[in-house]
């Protein structure tokens, strides 16, 4: 039989697959591209499903973020420094969150599938209904928040396949 933990370790491997796809071969151009004015650009979409994830997952393992860990904050130089995730960004926000390539987003991505992967295999299937957020009701559990992490940057990343399938198509 197989485990919940196992279920989810095939669910961060098909996201990671999917931001790879999304990004690989892309420049720091591409990746500032907006499609309108206040479009998300694919350099700001996998920046913040990373730091969503890595965000996330350090909350629910009680580690600190690959981000900060890592000196992935220092790397990036971005304005909002350690603290911010991109929710609540405004376009201007968005349009501050470039200077970088792919290979950079991969490999912050990476780092944070890692820990990622690293925390689930440490994961036994009864800690996924430990409360970590009571601010919902009904509770957040870890298993609730870790499937929220896969939706939200599954849809990300096909934001961003989206976005560079227009670029694939105007060249």
């Amino acid at each position: 039989m197989t485990s919940a933990t196992d279920l989810l370790l095939d669910a961060f491997s098909r996201v990671r697959e999917e931001v790879h796809g999304a990004a690989e071969g892309l420049n720091a151009d591409d990746l500032a591209v907006r499609l309108d004015p206040d479009a998300n650009s694919i350099g700001w979409l996998l920046w913040h499903l990373t730091r969503v994830q890595d965000d996330h997952i350090a909350g629910v393992a009680g580690r600190e973020e690959v981000w900060v860990a890592g000196g992935w904050a220092e790397t990036f130089a971005l304005p909002d420094g350690v603290d911010g995730i991109g929710y609540g960004h405004t376009s201007e926000q968005v349009g501050l969150v470039s200077g970088f390539d792919a290979a950079l987003a991969l490999a912050y991505y990476d780092a944070v599938h890692q820990q990622t992967v690293a925390f689930l295999r440490g994961l036994d299937d009864d800690e996924l209904d430990r409360v970590v957020d009571e601010n919902y009701d009904p509770p957040v559990t870890v298993g609730v928040r870790l499937v929220s992490v896969i939706s939200d940057c599954l849809q990300h990343a096909g934001q961003a396949a989206f976005v560079a399938g227009v670029l694939e198509r105007r060249h």
